[in-house]
């Protein structure tokens, strides 16, 4: 079903000039043909009526007691002087058809054609035949005298020139036709087209408007009803469009807020409770072994107070970004292997707990520009993710080692498989690794915040899980020791 209205248009005309032009064509040409036709005719009736009043002067001249014997007899004479006299090559038949002399044999087939059978019959007749750019006229006619037939005379004429004169005739009438059809088809193409692109146009900006997009304005330089239809439609669009902007700004803030809040509250309960399990872990171990360890003791001691004072900065940072949500850290050179190889260490006491180890190789000079927090705090969320969802009695892996102009680190532990489609949505808040078995007291933030850090130092992060094997990778731009002395 055609839905357009230009190709409707377009098929309309088309239908209308073809019929038309065909129409025309066959009309001019019947009439043609049948000119042509009547001009033969007139021309073979002359020529048979001159040949006949020869054919009389030849008998009246000379009686014999049988004409038929008569005009077998004077044959050739009867062929030479009308082949002379008419310009046509002349046969001579006897009433059964039978040739008994022709100007050129040549010009007469053997076979008994429609005319001749005709003129056996007692009928006058002419055949057309047309063929290799010619057009020839056979014409037989029964010669009667005294009301007794004594013979068949058949002449042959080349009426070609008349059919390659009303031939042309026709071939310029069909191309005048053909050019002034055309001529009005274009018009009406072009008509047409004036009507329907601004339609075509004015459908898809509507379109565009049902799919969202409101930026879509018409531009018609005409002063019709279609241009007027395209101001309105821009002026109508404008309108909605001021209206959906308000609308969005309230939305916009609203959702701001409700952002703010959010993120205070996710924030504030995950950070603190990272550097708590620190401080658990230790206070355990020197509530089981007291003073035994005099070393061990002084050392969780000063880590508790550590991360006490550390815990206390971060509430009140916490408390800071979640009142300005766009505040940015301040960036310095930062020892990232040294506060990396720190955090190994501490969280090697997490890894006891759950009956695993950490084993980590770093190099050396791996300065990098960042917030000392919150690289802290990046490497402990991903060795504490690490230790949660490795397989039981596993080792995790972290390596560090600069690459170029880059610095890479490398968090790796065995664990279950995880599916694409969850690795994609890993970083988002509140997924879990391993939907199916999350882990006690984890609500899924922990690498939402790792990549929040990581964007704050111009890095990138990504995860992979294959053969049973889940590696985090992070890299961060190097900075050399000379440029952080600069800093």
């Amino acid at each position: 079903m055609i839905r357009k209205i230009s190709i409707k248009f377009l098929i309309g005309f088309f239908l209308i000039f073809s019929l038309s032009f065909v129409v025309l064509h066959q009309t001019v040409k019947e009439f043609i043909q049948t000119s042509n036709q009547n001009l033969v005719s007139s021309e073979l009736d002359g020529l048979k009526s001159n040949s006949n009043v020869y054919i009389r002067q030849a008998f009246l001249i000379n009686h014999f007691t049988s004409n038929e014997l008569y005009f077998g007899e004077i044959a050739q004479e009867i062929a030479s002087d009308l082949n002379h006299t008419t310009d046509s090559s002349v046969g001579v038949y006897t009433v059964e058809g039978k040739l008994l002399y022709a100007s050129d044999e040549s010009r007469f087939p053997a076979q008994m054609q429609s005319d001749l059978q005709q003129a056996v019959s007692g009928n006058t007749a002419y055949s057309i035949t047309t063929g290799n750019g010619k057009t020839t006229v056979l014409f037989s006619y029964p010669v009667v005298i005294d009301g007794s037939k004594v013979g068949i005379l058949r002449f042959y004429r080349d009426f070609s020139s008349l059919y390659e004169q009303t031939n042309q005739v026709l071939q310029v009438t069909l191309y005048i036709a053909l050019a002034i059809f055309a001529a009005a088809f274009l018009f009406s193409y072009i008509l047409s087209r004036h009507i329907t692109i601004p339609l075509t146009k004015l459908t898809r900006a509507s379109t565009e408007v049902k799919n969202g997009n409101l930026d879509i304005r018409l531009h018609f330089r005409r002063k019709d009803e279609i241009g007027h239809l395209a101001e309105n439609f821009n002026d109508m669009i404008g309108q909605i469009s001021n209206q959906i902007h308000i609308i969005e700004k309230d939305r916009d803030h609203l959702k701001e807020l409700h952002q703010q809040e959010k993120r205070f509250f996710d924030n504030i309960t995950h950070e603190l409770k990272t550097p708590l399990t620190s401080i658990l872990g230790y206070a355990e171990l020197i509530r089981l072994n007291g003073e035994k360890d005099r070393a061990f003791f002084d050392k969780g001691m000063n880590h508790i107070i550590e991360e006490s004072r550390r815990l206390h900065t971060m509430v009140l940072k916490l408390l800071e970004v979640s009142r300005n949500s766009n505040m940015q850290h301040e960036l310095e050179p930062v020892d990232a292997g040294t506060i990396l190889q720190d955090v190994c260490e501490t969280m090697t006491i997490r890894a006891r707990r759950y009956k695993k180890a950490i084993q980590y190789e770093i190099g050396e000079e791996l300065i990098c520009l960042a917030h000392s927090d919150r690289i802290r705090q990046l490497f402990i969320n991903l060795i504490d993710n690490a230790i949660k969802y490795s397989l039981p009695l596993s080792t995790v892996s972290v390596q560090a080692q600069r690459e170029d102009e880059n610095i890479r680190f490398v968090f790796s532990n065995p664990s279950d498989p995880i599916e694409t489609e969850h690795l994609s949505r890993l970083f988002q808040p509140f997924y879990p690794a391993h939907p199916n078995s999350p882990e006690e007291g984890s609500v899924g933030l922990g690498l939402s915040i790792v990549k929040a850090i990581v964007e704050e130092c111009e890095g990138s992060i990504f995860i992979t899980n294959e053969h049973n094997h889940t590696v985090v990778t992070v890299e961060l731009a190097a900075l050399d020791i000379v440029e952080s002395e600069k800093k």
